[in-house]
């Protein structure tokens, strides 16, 4: 471990093999939200760590098992590294057991994961921005999202520093306050704004917690999500697999219904028969998710 700067730099080992770039890819497809950063060569977001955002910037290096230079403010490291480098390893969710079980069944995905076998699901470990993520993409163009999402951080999202670059993080107490007509001057529709504002007012109380989400099972955590509003099923399942990482499939999403569908050949399958042909996914169902969108 290195200091320079205020910046204390070290190694951090991964849990299996990974492509980095692919598996962050979907972070600059669309543009950059200022927030949470994918740029080709570094991965640079907030971190929620011990109950802190830490910004970290991290560089892949080596394959197919790789390591991340791991930049962080030596500020956020004052008690050590190692809550940190846990943090790092666990954004990415490696396949279960039955993964080979599942590709051997399955001559349709595994042809699909000969041609992409290391991408993962790469978690994201602030819940808010998380939700912010899924209701600013309701029933818009992605690149527009990422637009509006960008207007968002630079008025509530605190700046940090970190490796020469600047990472936003939305403030929770200061979007719970924000009038509706703030966001509706950044092209958010009423109604959106006010989803935002609501869900930011959940995470700032304590009512939106992820330690007390991740000790429920999947369909409470769904039932605890959708109570909230402006939260649909969508949502609450790009919520199990991204923030919590669980085996979801978002099956009311336009892309996995698509994607689905052509790798079965079922057409533009309803998000019923999406469920009933990805059933069989079973403990491995966001990983093959992410390979199936990453392809």
């Amino acid at each position: 471990m290195t200091t320079i700067a205020e910046t204390v730099r070290f190694t951090v080992p991964l849990a299996g093999p990974v492509d980095v770039a692919a598996s962050a890819e979907f972070l600059r497809r669309n543009g950059d939200d200022l927030m949470d950063r994918w740029d080709g060569d570094r991965l640079i977001r907030m971190l929620m760590v011990n109950g802190r955002r830490v910004p970290v910037a991290m560089r892949p290096i080596g394959t197919p098992v790789p390591s991340l230079d791991v930049a962080v403010p030596a500020s956020a490291v004052a008690d050590g590294v190692d809550a940190v480098r846990d943090a790092v390893v666990g954004m990415f969710v490696m396949p279960p057991p039955s993964w080979p079980g599942l590709l051997a069944r399955d001559r349709a995905l595994r042809d699909l994961v000969d041609r992409a076998s290391l991408i993962r699901v790469l978690t994201i470990t602030d819940p808010l921005y998380a939700l912010t993520r899924t209701i600013t993409a309701q029933q818009v163009h992605l690149r527009f999202a990422t637009t509006i999402r960008a207007r968002l951080a630079l008025l509530v999202g605190e700046p940090f520093e970190v490796d020469g670059v600047t990472v936003r993080s939305i403030d929770p107490d200061e979007l719970a306050g924000m009038p509706v007509a703030e966001l509706r001057a950044l092209q958010f529709s009423e109604r959106k704004a006010a989803y935002l504002i609501g869900v930011a007012a959940a995470v700032a109380d304590g009512r939106l917690d992820v330690a007390t989400l991740a000790a429920l099972d999947d369909d409470t955590v769904v039932a605890e999500l959708t109570a909230m509003h402006g939260i649909g099923r969508w949502t609450a399942e790009w919520f199990l697999i991204r923030v919590l990482g669980r085996a979801a499939v978002a099956a009311g999403d336009v892309s996995v219904r698509r994607a689905v569908g052509r790798l079965y050949d079922a057409g533009y399958p309803t998000e019923l028969a999406v469920r009933r042909l990805t059933e069989h996914w079973g403990d491995a169902a966001h990983v093959a998710q992410q390979v199936l969108l990453e392809t």
